[in-house]
Formats: structure tokens, sequence, C-alpha cells
């Protein structure tokens, strides 16, 4: 046996078997594939059979695909695979020291991400092309063999789809060992140079990053190494590569595929079945998964047993974002899930049960406490904070606050708790006069030692500033305008993040309370700092502030947006990429309504697009019988699909817990429909807000936060109530002025600081079909016998006139009956209706009888406003 001979047997190349053929090979030297989008060419070579050509349809004709390739991947190893934790090193060669040692939540998620497994050296990578083919009317079978494995693969078209070829690849193990099937390499970006990749949830950019911490950890840029990611933190299951040509290759697993992360009676959210990466094993650019992952569940085969998977090409000469889309929305179906949903209890009465949560001292854990001659209020925070003795009190969504005291004319609220919540707000700045003059002092108030703190460090953040001190104080402006001490300290804190400002137009993300050093300077403030300038423009009108905030922008716009390259605002993940980036896209969008400049609403739309890839699509939910923590529960009814995660990436806390019930963004994706008509915003703004009840406490209506704790509700976070009441009301007024094409539109506020994108309503009338109103809810006002129906009242007391604007959140018609209790519509007197209109979505009116009831019905989706006049 010559040296040669023995090399490739022992490396386990892959040959045909003339003993045993698996295909009858095919006559000729080529064979093709083609469908009306797409046209593939393979011809035989010494080595096997080579992907020779692929051309898709464009607009004007037929583009080839750069790259073409169709070598085949198995790993394989005998026994388990190395699990050692390497040592990890920056892109200049020096040990990385990451993350630091008081970030534990991370530290083990990092390690596990660095073994060989998942950083792909484990193993043996056997490369080779198919050695035998058979080609049949609409399909081509490929075979190999090696002393390992037999392989086979069955390419088609998907008759549905022109640009999508759909592969199943099946192993046959001929010995024992762990086996992990590549999917076959389509193509390789021309010296790893492509306009854009990603995978959704994890990372996503225009250039590889040797940077191993920013890419792999932070998801800015693509790894400069072959990764391999799990699926429990990839939003959408497609790594996808736009090349220069402009041509979208994408690897989409068939579903089933990838985990269930509650497959049957326990959670199962940390099996790993599905490993998805943008490069193959070589280090190139391709998208490419991996079925069984080495040393995971399935992978261990003994001699004799199979295991296959099926996935798709799909190929687009189109940017990345449409090939994403027909992942998320033809593939795993996200639309039917609206379809399966059910409601039992409306987003309104969740609303108007968090009231008398937010407002009983015992449930909402408030605390009065003395600080410097004043009392300031809050709620205790059972969280860990940096220097705390369990003591810590936090407030959370101003806006939230003013607004239900607003719309519910509560004076509990307004006098139990709005002045010493503002109190706080006042005590929460720095006023040393020094380096931090004017600066938010920190989030938390431990009440033992009395001062102020930052959530996880020594540190002020500027962006702390734009949030506790500029937004939440810009939101109580709105409803008190006469607050001199309030408007002092909105403009000491704008003058600070000014002085703050670098000369670019950028911010540190932090600064050391003691040295007043720069920290993190490893990474950039990649979040809308500039935001809170915007703010101070628009109530002090001061237009340095407007001037500084599109220079922020426009800063924001060229290292953020542009580059897919994002930084978050949670100091426990040492601020991986979180909801700030949905924040960004409100931001812009606000600056673009007050300057009118096109590259604010451009920046906002592609900010988006990429945030989208925060929310779930999978897998797909279904009417499957689980047992949850003891209850049988539908499988859709604790889906992830359609919730968005607090972070994710590899580091972020989707690994571990799932995403989040706070559903910041729906409102704001609702608006991002009205501007775009792009339904993927509508379908994920309605998925994770409707049919929730699963993770509801019956006792208190709030949601639990993570995923995983199901329906615990707010737990050691009480404030996190007041959040849920922001974006429920703010996700029921963005849709009323949807279906009543701007006829029902009220004015917003600011954004809520650090969980997402909400904002704030109640400070000012809007209009409802023309008429001036403000904005009424009351707990008992209103009565319907139909869960499904969301409603909010308005009224004009001048005129005499009160609006209930009710919202069908089915995608089926439903029957109601509504009831009035006219004495509760205004304090102190009861109203006696005169004539009761209703009105359509489209502004169509009708009478109704003057009764303190009516039974109506509303069609799927729709909307209808009771326009009662009354005396």
């Amino acid at each position: 046996m010559t040296d040669l001979i023995r090399k490739i047997l022992l490396a386990g190349t892959f040959v045909a078997c003339c003993a045993v053929p698996v295909f009858t090979q095919a006559q000729d030297k080529k064979i093709t594939l083609s469908s009306d989008g797409m046209k593939l060419l393979w011809n035989k070579q010494q080595d096997g059979w080579h992907l020779q050509s692929l051309s898709v349809k464009n607009k004007t004709g037929w583009t080839n695909l750069d790259g073409v390739n169709g070598e085949y991947t198995l790993l394989y190893t005998a026994g388990a695979p190395d699990s050692i934790v390497p040592v990890t090193y920056s892109a200049t060669g020096q040990q990385t020291p990451f993350p630091e040692e008081q970030y534990r939540y991370i530290i083990p998620l990092w390690k596990e991400a660095i073994k060989p497994v998942p950083m792909n050296t484990a193993g043996t990578a056997l490369h080779f092309y198919p050695a035998v083919a058979k080609q049949q009317e609409d399909n081509i079978g490929f075979s190999s063999e090696s002393r390992e494995a037999v392989i086979k693969t069955d390419w088609r078209f998907d008759k549905a789809y022109t640009n999508d070829i759909l592969v199943t690849m099946s192993l046959e193990a001929k010995q024992d060992g762990f086996f992990s099937l590549a999917t076959p390499c389509l193509s390789v970006a021309h010296n790893n140079q492509f306009n854009w990749a990603a995978i959704p949830g994890y990372f996503q950019g225009k250039a590889i990053e040797e940077d191993l911490v920013k890419a792999y950890a932070y998801g800015q840029g693509i790894p400069a190494k072959p990764v391999i990611v799990r699926e429990r933190a990839a939003s959408t299951l497609s790594p996808l590569v736009t090349d220069k040509q402009g041509v979208t290759v994408a690897v989409i697993p068939e579903p089933g595929i990838g985990r269930n992360p509650w497959a049957h009676d326990v959670v199962t959210q940390s099996e790993w079945l599905l490993g998805l990466s943008l490069m193959n094993r070589k280090g190139n650019i391709s998208p490419t998964l991996y079925h069984p992952v080495l040393g995971h569940k399935g992978s261990f085969l003994r001699k004799g047993e199979k295991r296959s998977f099926t996935f798709r090409y799909t190929v687009k000469a189109a940017d990345w974002y449409p090939v994403y889309k027909h992942a998320a929305e033809d593939i795993y179906r996200l639309k039917e899930f609206l379809h399966l949903k059910q409601t039992k209890q409306s987003l309104t009465n969740r609303v108007l049960s968090m009231h008398g949560y937010v407002t009983d001292d015992s449930t909402s854990k408030w605390e009065i406490e003395q600080y410097k001659g004043m009392e300031i209020g809050a709620q205790q925070y059972l969280g860990g904070v940096y220097g705390s003795e369990k003591d810590a009190v936090k407030n959370s969504d101003y806006g939230a606050m003013w607004m239900m005291a607003a719309m519910m004319q509560d004076s509990l609220l307004q006098q139990t708790r709005l002045p010493f919540a503002r109190n706080f707000k006042l005590a929460q700045q720095a006023l040393q006069h020094d380096f931090f003059n004017g600066a938010a002092a920190g989030q938390y108030y431990l009440t033992k030692s009395k001062r102020f703190t930052e959530e996880w460090g020594p540190y002020v953040e500027p962006i702390g500033t734009t949030y506790y001190m500029m937004l939440d104080i810009g939101n109580v402006l709105l409803f008190e305008p006469g607050d001199t001490a309030l408007r002092n300290e909105l403009r000491m804190a704008a003058d600070k993040l000014l002085a703050w400002m670098k000369p670019a137009g950028n911010w540190a993300v932090a600064y050391d309370h003691t040295s007043t050093k720069e920290l993190f300077t490893d990474v950039e403030d990649l979040r809308p700092t500039f935001y809170g300038l915007l703010v101070a423009y628009q109530l002090l009108g001061d237009k340095k502030y407007l001037t500084a905030a599109c220079k922020g922008a426009d800063w924001y716009i060229a290292h953020a947006v542009n580059e897919g390259h994002f930084l978050g605002v949670c100091g426990d993940t040492r601020f991986v990429p979180d909801f700030a980036t949905g924040q960004s896209v409100q931001a812009l969008l606000d600056l673009f309504r007050i300057t009118a400049d096109r590259k604010y609403y451009s920046a906002a739309i592609d900010a988006a697009k990429i945030y989208t890839t925060s929310i779930y699509t999978h897998p797909i939910p279904s009417l499957l019988e689980k047992k949850v923590n003891g209850v049988n529960r539908k499988d859709w009814e604790i889906s992830q699909v359609g919730l968005s995660f607090e972070h994710g990436g590899i580091l972020g806390s989707a690994n571990n817990h799932g995403p989040i019930l706070l559903a910041s963004h729906a409102g704001m994706f609702v608006r991002l429909f009205s501007l775009t008509g792009d339904s993927l915003f509508l379908d994920m703004a309605r998925t994770a807000a409707w049919g929730r009840d699963a993770f509801v406490d019956p006792a208190t209506s709030v949601a639990s936060y993570y995923w995983n704790a199901m329906n615990r509700g707010a737990g050691p976070f009480p404030h996190h109530a007041w959040w849920q009441v922001g974006w429920i009301v703010d996700y029921l007024m963005s849709e009323a002025e949807l279906r009543s094409n701007g006829q029902v539109q009220f004015p917003r506020g600011f954004i809520t600081p650090k969980v997402g994108p909400h904002q704030t309503y109640g400070f000012k009338e809007g209009t409802v079909f023309g008429t001036k109103a403000k904005l009424l809810l009351k707990s008992k006002m209103v009565k319907i016998d139909n869960e499904y129906i969301d409603y909010y009242a308005a009224i004009n007391e001048k005129q005499g006139k009160l609006f209930i604007i009710l919202l069908n959140n089915d995608d089926e018609g439903q029957h109601l009956t509504i009831s009035l209790n006219v004495a509760e519509v205004l304090k102190g007197a009861v109203i006696r209706p005169q004539k009761t209109v209703l009105r359509t979505a489209a502004g169509k009116t009708s009478g109704l009888g003057n009764t303190n009831q009516w039974k109506l019905s509303l069609p799927a989706y729709g909307m209808n406003v009771l326009e009662i006049n009354y005396r």
C-alpha cells in the first residue's frame, strides 16, 4: 500500500462504491436542474461532481452567481468531541480578558461558546464532491461513500417558489461515532467580500471582523472564524449572504429540524439540534447548516444507523431583507399563528387590572423615603444592584404613570404617587458641581446608604442621562409644562450631554465614577444617546439641541445603522445589543418628523428591518397538547413566535430564559406598517400582543418578563407593570390610528427609558373623526362581554361627546354586547345619552338606540367607534 493510498483511507476520503452502487451514474459529464427563477449546472471532474454554474433571474435577464462550489463536508469523530475551553485572543494577538469577572451571568455562556464544537474545530472534517449522480425528470440524486458513512442527497426545486431548491441529505453510518452533516457549499463569497451577511438574532454586517469579541459576542460584523451558533437565539433560521453582485443566498432548514423550546412536558430550550454558520469549515463565507450537531443529541450513531434532514437554498437577485422575509413568512408561516390565537383577557382589561396592582402599596412594593429634606417615592427592586443590600428602589415608565393618572382621572395616583415619583427624579440628578454635574446619578436609590447608583458598577453612562433625566422628565413635562424645577433639571442634563458629546458626534459608553476616565473603550456607544437632545429641543426650544441631536444621529447612522453594529443598555450583559436598537428606530422617526430630512426616515426603516431579526419566527406553533408546570396547554399558547428577546447572540438572556413578554416594539411596528405597507411589521406586532394569557398572572394581570417564567407575574420586579401599561396603550392607540386611516389620532410623547420604543399619550387632546377629545379610561365605565374586543374612550366635555373606540383583535368577525355605566363617565355627575351614532373605520355612520347597552358586530381586524352625545 503506497503512502498516498494510506493517507486517503485514513482521511476518510469519499469515493464511489462500485460493489454496491447507490445510484446509476449519469451517462454524460454534465447535468442540469432549472426552474423559471434559477438554473444549476454540475459537471463531472476527476474527484466528483462539481457545481459549475448557478444562474438566477433578475429584472433584466440572468445573473451568474460568483464562487459556485458544490463541495460537501461531513464532520466525524470516533469519540466524544473535545470540550476544553481554549484561550481567546484579540485581533492584535493579545490574550482577551473577556468578560471581566464581575459579569457572572455571561461568563458561562462565553465559555460554552468558545468550546471546540461551536468554534468549529472539533472532529475531523471530511471534504468531498459526490462521486455518483442520477438525473430524473425533476430532481437529481447524488451519492458518495467513505469508510465512515454513505451520504445521499436529493435536489429538486420547490414548485411553489422558483428561487428555492429543496435538498434532502441522508447519512448511514458504516462505523460507530459522532457525525454532523453540513449543507453543501453552494457558493463562496469571492475573497470573503460581500454586501451583507447575517444570522438573524446573532450578528450581521458588511465585512469580516477579526476581533472575535466584537463580532462573536457583540454581533458587530461577521466573525473571522467559522463559528457555529445555536438555534435557541436565532430569531429566524436563515443564515444568508448578499454578494457584491446583489444576489442573496440563504440556507433555510425545513421546519421541525431545530430545537423546540418546550418539546413535550418539560423545557427543552437548551437542546442543540441545528447549527448555523456563515462560513464553511474552511473559513470561506458561505451560509451553512449543521445537523445533527457534533457531540449533541442525535449525533452519535452506531454502524447501520441513519440520519437525514431537509433544507432549502433560496437564491434571489435581491438584498437580504426579502429573502429573510421569505423564510419568516413563507417557510415558517408567521401569519398563520394569528389563526390559532385565542384570547381570554383583552389587553384593555389587562391595563385596568394592572391599575389596581400599581396603586396597591403591597403588590407594587411602593416606598417613600427621606432624602435631603425631600420625600421620594419608588418601587422595590429585588434584583442585583451594585453596592446594594437588597435595599434598591427604582421607577420605570414615568410616561405611563402620568398617562394612567390622566386618562383614569385617578386622584390616588395624582396625590400619593406622582408627587413623590417627581421628587425622586429631582433627587436623581448629580448636583455636586464636578465632572458629573447635571448627569443622572444612577438608575437606583439605595435606601440604607442613601445614595444613587448604577446597576452594574460605579460608572455613569451618557445614555443614562438621556434616559433618566431627559426622557423621564420630558414625559412628565408634557403633562405638567409649568414645573419650573423639572425644566431647569432638563436644561442642566441637556447641557451636560452636549458637553460630553465628542467632536464626531458620539459619546463615551461610560465614565468611571471616581477617576472620570472612560470605561468600556473596546466598544463604541452604538445607542440612540442623541435622542435626549431632541427631547430638550422640543421642550426648551433652543436650536443648539436640535443641531446636536442631528449631529449625533448622523454619526449613529454611519457607524451603527449602515454597518449593522449596535450596543445594548443592559449592564449585566456588558451591553450586548438589545432593545435599544428598537428605540433607535423610533428616535430616528421622531427626528425625521421634526426636521423633514429623508435620511432619518430611510435610516429608521433600515434599522427597523434589522430589528425585526430580534423577533422569533420559529418553531411553527401548533395545537399539540403539552403539560406546562402542571397545566395543560396548547403549543401555540406558550410559543416564542412573535416575541422579541431582551438580548440575543451568544451572551444574551434569550439563551437561558428565552424571549421576553414586554412587547414594547408592537405599537411602533404598527406605525411602521402604516408607513411602509410591509406586512411583516404588522404581523409581528399582533403575534406579540394577542393571546398571551399563558404568561399573565391571573391574580394581577401582570405578565412575566421572561418566557421561561410562564405566568409568575412581575415577581421581584414590580416596576415592570408600568412598562406593560405603557406598551399596551401605545399598541392600541397605534392600531386605532392605522385602522381608521388616521381619523382617530392622539399625539405621542417621548420614548420610555431602556426597554424599547413605546411612547406615552394623554397629555394633549387628539381627534376622533374631526372632533377634539381627551383620552378617558375607567375600570367601571364600560363593560364588554367579548375579550377579543379591546377599547379605550375619549371625551369632549364642552360638546358633550363621548367616544368609545372598539378594536376587534382577532382574525375572525366577533359579536359583542357593550354596556355603558353613565354614572362613571364624569366625576360627581350622571350623563344622559341623547343620541348614539356608530361609525365604521371608514367613517360610515348609522344610528343606534339611546340606551346604555348595544349589540354590535365587528369584522376581522375591524374597528368601530360609538359616538355618544350626552347631556
